[in-house]
């Protein structure tokens, strides 16, 4: 696969197209991730409601995620009849405690981040041509220049951001305009939103991902 040259094609055109494209190229290997914590994830599920795309919405269940977040998970099935799939650590938060102490996201957050979303992601990639992602070059400046197609070399297979080229503004303006479901602590400052011990609001000023894997 020739990804240069599949990123001239589709750098510039709707996310429709690259959706279409995604699904001819992958389906059924191809899977959504969606945090259900940002409005980026929640434009694509509803847009490949709409396309009928192929592909498994899945989340990592890390066992720490805001209330906020499960309710979206429940009305995304309402909402759509789709299924998302939380894929989990093989430890449960007891025996992560027992086995490196606890609270280890606030002692080795690397290290709880691995076994509690990495460790997750690999499974919930296994056997998959390419996934899909809600990244926006707008959100940091570490994602400036984050191509529309991608080697996952971390996965090992291809990965896909369809938002790529939209801004904050387009995404909620998607959202208010189809009326998507989202994640209620948006209403309350949360720009990003991960697990509850390494999430907070973002103040003003700040770029949209600096709510995240906060200082101890």
């Amino acid at each position: 696969m020739d990804i240069a040259a599949i990123n001239e094609q589709l750098d510039g055109t709707d996310v429709e197209t690259i959706l279409r494209w995604a699904d001819h190229e992958f389906a059924p290997d191809l899977s959504l991730s969606c945090s259900f914590g940002g409005g980026s994830g929640m434009v694509l599920v509803d847009l490949i409601s709409k396309l009928g795309i192929q592909a498994e919405v899945f989340y990592l269940d890390t066992g720490v995620l805001f209330p906020e977040t499960y309710e979206l998970v429940e009305e995304v099935e309402r909402r759509y009849g789709l299924h998302p799939v939380g894929y989990k650590s093989a430890l449960s938060l007891d025996q992560q405690a027992e086995k490196h102490g606890p609270a280890l996201w606030s002692t080795d957050p690397d290290r709880c981040c691995y076994l509690r979303k990495v460790a997750p992601n690999e499974q919930a990639l296994k056997g998959k041509k390419a996934w899909m992602s809600g990244i926006r070059r707008d959100q940091s400046s570490t994602r400036a220049t984050v191509p529309v197609v991608e080697w996952d070399e971390t996965f090992d297979l291809v990965k896909v951001n369809p938002l790529v080229s939209w801004t904050e503004d387009q995404v909620w303006a998607y959202i208010r305009a189809n009326n998507v479901p989202y994640n209620a602590l948006a209403d309350q400052g949360y720009a990003s939103i991960g697990c509850m011990p390494c999430t907070r609001p973002v103040m003003l000023g700040e770029d949209l991902r600096a709510g995240r894997w906060t200082s101890f």
